[in-house]
């Protein structure tokens, strides 16, 4: 009989420790899982190994309710891992894209899969007004709350600066860092992974806190410098994660959403 142990492994999914002949795996499932979820997740992990990137741990299985990944022993958190960190990833924002957007999930919630030339327009069009409506629709954030977060989409072009497609993780939050033994952070959880603007992955990473984060980011700019003025623009990239976590657990999250946006008024 198989042998798994259950283990953290995120807020949706059950997560187990699994002992195989050839050694342990990292087992995740749930059931009634969206179509092509677990497929989503395996094609962002894939998408992010590029030469020089972070780490991600290799897709051994795919199901329609299940992923099996290598299995990766951790450690505690270090400085050093952290500047190792930030500069593979300014590697991976670096990687060659042809648009913005593209397909995926956050959390269980679909992400709309249109792209366009313009960060701007796909940010607003696919991020932002889908989430506002949803959020409205679901009495987790006000009327006031919903305009102000049109503001800022009317604005985004002059309120963010232009650049090309970076390769994202999309859903960048601690939780998605897995510090392994070997010295290497490792990206996991990637099912919201496309080409968007750079600053959008950091932005996530400072939203609920990060070990070492200011190691992470001064070996960013070591690598990949960010334009003038990003620490202050990161309260709109914040507003994606933000809206979502407003449609699926309500709470403050939608009085969150209004003081960020209202930040660019």
């Amino acid at each position: 009989m198989t042998r798994r142990v259950p283990v953290p492994g995120g807020d949706v999914c059950a997560s187990y420790r699994e002992e195989r002949p050839g050694g342990p795996v990292f087992v995740k499932e749930l059931d009634g899982a969206p179509a092509g979820f677990f497929a989503a997740e395996a094609r962002g992990l894939d998408r992010l190994r590029v030469d020089g990137g972070p780490s991600v741990p290799a897709v051994l299985e795919v199901t329609d309710r299940s992923l099996v990944l290598e299995w990766v022993d951790t450690a505690a958190a270090s400085a050093a891992a952290a500047s190792r960190f930030g500069a593979q990833l300014a590697r991976l924002h670096a990687a060659p894209e042809d648009s913005f957007g593209g397909p995926g999930f956050a959390a269980t919630v679909p992400l709309d899969g249109r792209t366009s030339d313009d960060w701007a327009t796909f940010f607003a069009q696919a991020r932002l007004l889908p989430l506002v409506r949803a959020a409205r629709d679901a009495g987790s954030l006000s009327a006031a709350g919903a305009r102000a977060v049109e503001r800022v989409c009317d604005r985004l072009h002059e309120l963010v600066p232009a650049e090309p497609p970076a390769r994202l993780h999309g859903d960048l939050w601690s939780g998605n860092l897995l510090w392994g033994a070997d010295g290497q952070v490792r990206l996991v959880d990637a099912a919201a992974a496309h080409a968007g603007h750079r600053e959008t992955d950091l932005a996530l990473l400072a939203l609920f806190g990060a070990p070492h984060l200011d190691r992470v980011e001064a070996a960013y700019a070591g690598v990949a410098p960010l334009a003038d003025g990003w620490r202050q623009r990161q309260g709109i990239h914040q507003l994606h994660p933000l809206l979502l976590h407003a449609v699926l657990f309500g709470g403050g999250y939608g009085a969150a959403v209004e003081e960020r946006a209202a930040r660019y008024p």
